[in-house]
C-alpha cells in the first residue's frame, strides 16, 4: 500500500488543478482540501512551487556544475488555463527560484510529433488540413485546433482555437469504477480503504482497456492493523463491465449536434468542480461546433471535404495524447466517432507514448525557439475585453484591448479610444476572455460581454498609480501584449511616454468576488449613500452647517440607506471607505465628527486584509 493510501487526510492531490479552480483563493493554504484542522495546510501555489523545488534539487544534485536555474527551463500547462492560472504558474516556479517558460501541453504533444516525423514531415501531414489534438490526462480533458496551411516554402502550423478548462478524465473513470466495487462490497470502506480501492481500480482498468486484456482482474482492499491479511476483501472486474463502463459513459458513440447536459453544479469531488456530463465525446462535439468557422476558414470556403451528414465541419486529423489514450481501444473509439461525423475516415497523427509527448514536446519547443525544427504560431487563444459602462438597456460592454491571435511580444495600442485614469487613488479594471472569438474581434471594437458561458470573468487589476500631476485624473490610452512568457500585460500609457504596468491581483480572490467588486454591481443606492458622507464630510456648502444631530446619526441613515450595516459586503465597505478616506481632513470639526469617522473607518475596513489594495488603505490612515 503506498504512503498515499495510508494517509489520504494529510495527502495534497490535483494541485495543478486546484491552480484553475477560480472560485476559490488559490494563494491560500486550503490543501489538503478537507483536512482536520490540526493537519498543517499549504497553498495550491505553494504545493505546485514545492515540486518544482524537489525538481530543482534533484537536477542539481545530479549536475552541480549546470544548476537548474541556470538552465532554459520550459513548463507546460492546459491550454485551458487562464490568465490568473498561468500567472501562478508562473509565481510557484518563481518561489521555486526557477526562470521558465510556459507552452500548452496539447501543443508540447504536437511539437513531440513533429520532432518525430522531421525527416518525412510534408509527407506525414498529407493533405491535413486542420488537425484535433485531444488530450485527456488523469484529471482534465484538454482540445486545441491547429490548421495546417501546406506552401513551397513548407508547412506553415497555427494554433487556432482552445477548450475551456474540463475537469474530466481517468481519475473520474477510476472513482466511477471504485464506487461500483464498493458498491459489491457490500459496506462503505473509510478514506483510507476507499483510496486503496481507486488505485487498485486505476490499475485493473488499464489491464482491461487493452487488446490482450484478460477476461477479468481480481481487486483486493487490504484490511487494517491486525487484520491486515484476514480483514482483506475482494471484488472481481470483468473486461466487458469495464470497457461498457469507460467506452458508454465517457466515450458514447453519438451524433455531432449532441451537446453536454447543463446540469446546476455538477460533481464537487475532493473540493474540486468536476463537469456535469462526463462524455467527452460530447464535449469535443461542442468544441467543433463552437469554432465552426474557423474551420470552415481552415479547408477553405469552397473546400467541403471536412463536412460531415449534418454539415458540420469536422478536422481531418487527430493528435491523442494522455495517459488514457495508453489503450488502443479508446483511440479507436474516438477516431471512430470523428471519422462517423466526418463522412470519411479521421486520420490518426500516431504518437508511440502519448504518455511521455508533453514532456518531450516541451524540448522541442525549446529548441524551435531557437530556430531548430518547426515553430507553431498562433499568437494568443484569448482575445481580452476591458469592461466598461452598461449601455442604457443595462447590457455589460467590453472594449477589446487585445485580440485573438495577437502575437508573442507584438503591443496593441487603443489610439483611438481614451480613458480617464484616478492618480493617488484604488483604482480597479475588470477584464474578460474568451476562447469563442470566431470571428476575430478587432482592437478597440466595443462588444456585448453579458455572455457568461462565453465570457470569463479574470481576477481583476487593481492598482494605486502615483504621479506627480496636480490633476486628480489625466487622459491615458491602454496598452495590452501576449508577453514572452504567455501571460497578459496591460499598461495605461499617458503623454510624454509615462506608462504604468498593471498586474492581476491574484490573491484573496475568486471568480464570486471578481464579479461583486464591479462598482456597477453594488447596491442600487450607493451612490445617495456617499452623498450622505459627503454632507457630513464633504466641503460645506455656503453657510450651511451640518447639525450634531446629522453626524451622530449618518451610521443609521447609512443603514436606512443600504439596510443593515451586517449585510453590507466587502466590494460595498471598501467603496463606502474610499468615500470616508475623501474626507479624511475634514474628521476633526468636532468630536463627533472624528469619533463617526474613525467608527465607520474601523467597519468599512474590516479585516483589513484579503481584499485587492488593502495595504494601501491601512497606509493611508497612518
Amino acid at each position: 500500500m503506498s504512503p498515499a493510501a495510508k494517509t489520504p487526510g494529510r495527502l495534497v492531490a490535483s494541485a495543478k488543478s486546484w491552480l484553475s479552480h477560480g472560485a476559490v483563493d488559490r494563494t491560500a493554504k486550503i490543501l489538503p482540501w478537507g483536512a482536520p484542522s490540526e493537519v498543517a495546510k499549504v497553498s495550491p501555489v505553494e504545493a505546485s512551487a514545492s515540486f518544482l523545488a524537489h525538481l530543482r534539487a534533484a537536477w542539481d544534485h545530479r549536475f552541480p556544475n549546470a544548476p537548474l536555474a541556470t538552465q532554459e527551463v520550459v513548463l507546460t500547462v492546459p491550454a485551458s488555463f487562464d490568465e490568473g492560472a498561468r500567472a501562478l504558474t508562473l509565481q510557484a516556479a518563481k518561489d521555486a527560484g526557477l526562470k521558465v517558460r510556459l507552452v500548452e501541453e496539447p501543443q508540447a504533444a504536437f511539437y513531440a510529433w513533429l520532432d518525430a516525423h522531421r525527416d518525412g514531415l510534408e509527407g506525414a501531414l498529407g493533405q491535413t488540413r486542420l488537425a484535433v489534438v485531444v488530450d485527456v490526462g488523469g484529471g482534465t480533458t484538454d482540445l486545441t485546433l491547429i490548421q495546417v496551411e501546406l506552401r513551397e516554402s513548407g508547412p506553415r502550423l497555427t494554433r487556432v482555437a482552445v477548450g475551456e478548462h474540463l475537469m474530466l478524465g481517468g481519475d473520474n473513470m477510476d472513482l466511477t469504477l471504485a464506487k461500483s466495487a464498493e458498491t459489491r462490497l457490500g459496506k462503505t470502506l473509510g478514506a483510507a480503504r476507499f483510496t486503496q480501492l481507486v488505485q487498485q481500480c486505476r490499475l485493473a482498468k488499464e489491464r482491461l482497456l487493452m487488446p490482450d486484456a484478460p477476461e477479468n482482474v481480481k481487486v483486493t482492499v487490504l484490511g487494517s492493523g491486525s487484520k491486515l491479511v484476514g480483514g482483506a476483501q475482494s471484488v472481481t472486474l470483468t473486461r466487458d463491465e469495464v470497457r461498457e463502463l469507460v467506452l458508454g459513459g465517457f466515450f458514447p458513440e453519438i451524433g455531432p449536434d449532441a451537446r453536454p447536459e447543463r446540469r446546476k453544479g455538477g460533481i464537487v469531488e475532493f473540493g474540486l468542480p468536476y463537469v456535469a456530463d462526463a462524455a467527452i465525446t460530447k464535449h469535443v462535439a461542442a468544441f467543433l461546433a463552437r469554432h465552426e468557422e474557423l474551420a470552415r476558414t481552415a479547408f477553405g470556403a469552397t473546400d467541403l471535404r471536412g463536412t460531415g451528414p449534418g454539415g458540420s465541419l469536422v478536422p481531418d486529423a487527430v493528435l491523442f495524447n494522455g495517459g488514457v489514450f495508453g489503450s488502443p481501444l479508446l483511440q479507436d473509439r474516438m477516431r471512430g466517432v470523428l471519422s462517423q461525423w466526418r463522412g470519411s475516415d479521421v486520420a490518426v497523427l500516431s504518437s508511440p507514448h502519448p504518455d511521455q509527448a508533453v514532456a518531450q514536446g516541451a524540448v522541442a519547443y525549446a529548441l524551435a525557439r531557437r530556430g531548430v525544427g518547426l515553430r507553431i504560431g498562433g499568437g494568443s487563444a484569448r482575445s481580452y475585453f476591458l469592461i466598461v459602462d452598461a449601455d442604457k438597456s443595462g447590457t455589460k460592454r467590453g472594449v477589446c484591448i487585445l485580440p485573438r491571435g495577437a502575437e508573442e511580444g507584438e503591443e496593441v495600442t487603443l489610439g483611438d479610444r481614451q480613458f480617464s485614469l484616478r492618480l493617488g487613488r484604488p483604482v480597479r479594471f475588470h477584464v474578460v476572455a474568451t476562447t469563442s472569438d470566431v470571428h476575430h474581434i478587432a482592437a478597440g471594437e466595443l462588444v456585448e460581454v453579458d455572455d457568461g458561458d462565453r465570457y470569463k470573468d479574470l481576477p481583476p487589476i487593481a492598482a494605486v498609480l502615483e504621479g506627480d500631476d496636480t490633476k486628480p485624473e489625466i487622459p491615458v490610452t491602454l496598452a495590452s501584449a501576449l508577453t514572452e512568457v504567455g501571460t497578459l500585460e496591460v499598461s495605461c500609457v499617458a503623454s510624454e511616454n509615462r506608462r504604468w504596468k498593471l498586474e492581476l491581483q491574484l490573491r484573496g480572490g475568486s471568480e464570486e468576488q471578481a464579479s461583486a467588486q464591479r462598482i456597477g454591481q453594488l447596491h442600487p443606492r450607493f451612490a445617495e449613500a456617499t452623498e450622505r458622507v459627503k454632507v457630513v464630510y464633504g466641503k460645506p456648502k455656503g453657510d450651511d452647517e451640518v447639525s450634531h444631530r446629522d453626524v451622530k446619526r449618518l451610521r443609521a441613515e447609512l443603514e436606512k440607506i443600504l439596510g443593515p450595516r451586517e449585510s453590507w459586503q466587502t466590494p460595498l465597505l471598501r467603496e463606502l471607505f474610499g468615500a470616508l478616506l475623501a474626507g479624511m481632513k475634514r474628521r476633526r470639526r468636532s468630536e463627533d465628527h472624528e469619533r463617526v469617522w474613525f467608527h465607520l473607518v474601523g467597519y468599512t475596513l474590516r479585516p483589513g486584509f484579503g481584499y485587492p489594495l488593502d495595504e494601501w488603505r491601512i497606509k493611508q490612515l497612518v
